[in-house]
């Protein structure tokens, strides 16, 4: 099990599921298909398979121990859940909540549960079915979601979203409801819907960085003189780090989401801030530097406990 310590933040990696998704360039179309062969060795083994040219990932938590409290962000994908725009996580059934306790954290023991934005693969673990109703998995916790982000995939306001671009997004768009359902929905009562900014203690804070949903966040970590930034998806793959204009399928804005990528890797890259996405496989985080107008890998995370 991956842990760090970033000041006085305990940072541990608890892996729900981790493999091959998708062909390499459906997840980010935008990248040249030589970024991927041309940058082989920081993209083999964990994060590309070039064999088969298809993409590498992971669904994780980060779980931050941070002034006596235990902080979650983003919950994976879930147990038992209907995800037809997407067979391969479908009714998925894994020992995620055992692997948490691996990490020495009970359900009932989690403060605060972050959602970067509400995609399925980030707030499935927000609940889990008793009985036949989805509960809070975590009741004990305050829930932190992006006031634009519910309001954006709330079902009643379904008409005030553009039409589809294409099959996928119409797909995904059907899926959102089945999520908001099982996922969202049955937690508001213990969510606070923040906007703006929102300070979590000391140490963590979150901010808008809007794109790859209208409410996506990252959440920024400041201790002692230790600093990083939990990205959630504005980075799926290293070829974003290379190429920042490249923008993921699953996007729902390319444009700003490239425009928040690359001025938060600026920041990281400027300010020495550790970046941890939410789905890179392996030691997960990188530290970056500038590469002209570009950015790049210049040592990754802790690797183990």
């Amino acid at each position: 099990m991956q842990r760090f310590q970033l000041g006085e933040v305990e940072i541990t990696k608890v892996v729900e599921w981790e493999g091959e998704i998708a062909p390499a360039r459906f997840i980010v179309p935008d990248s040249a298909p030589g970024i991927w062969q041309d940058n082989a060795s920081l993209l083999v083994p964990d994060h590309w398979n070039p064999r088969t040219d298809m993409y590498r990932g992971a669904v994780q938590t980060w779980v931050l121990r941070s002034e006596g409290k235990v902080v979650l962000v983003d919950t994976g994908i879930g147990n038992d859940r209907d995800r037809p725009q997407i067979p391969l996580f479908d009714h998925l059934a894994t020992d995620f909540l055992d692997r948490l306790a691996q990490a020495g954290v009970r359900p009932e023991q989690v403060d605060i549960v972050i959602n970067t934005h509400i995609h399925y693969d980030h707030v499935g673990w927000n609940t889990r079915l008793r009985d036949g109703e989805w509960t809070p998995t975590f009741p004990n916790a305050t829930y932190l979601i992006p006031r634009a982000d519910q309001s954006y995939f709330d079902p009643r306001n379904a008409h005030r979203r553009r039409k589809p671009r294409d099959d996928h997004e119409r797909r995904r768009r059907q899926g959102s409801l089945l999520v908001y359902a099982d996922s969202i929905a049955p937690v508001l009562g213990r969510a606070v819907l923040w906007e703006n900014s929102y300070r979590i203690d000391g140490n963590l804070a979150l901010e808008p960085a809007p794109g790859h949903t209208p409410g996506s966040c990252v959440v920024r970590l400041s201790s002692g003189s230790d600093r990083a930034v939990f990205v959630g998806d504005l980075l799926h793959s290293p070829v974003q780090i290379i190429d920042p204009g490249c923008s993921s399928c699953f996007c729902e804005d390319p444009r700003q989401a490239a425009a928040t990528r690359l001025s938060v890797l600026e920041r990281a890259a400027d300010a020495g801030e550790l970046v941890v996405p939410a789905h890179f496989a392996g030691a997960g985080a990188a530290e970056v530097r500038r590469d002209g107008s570009r950015f790049a890998v210049s040592a990754w995370a802790p690797s183990g406990t």
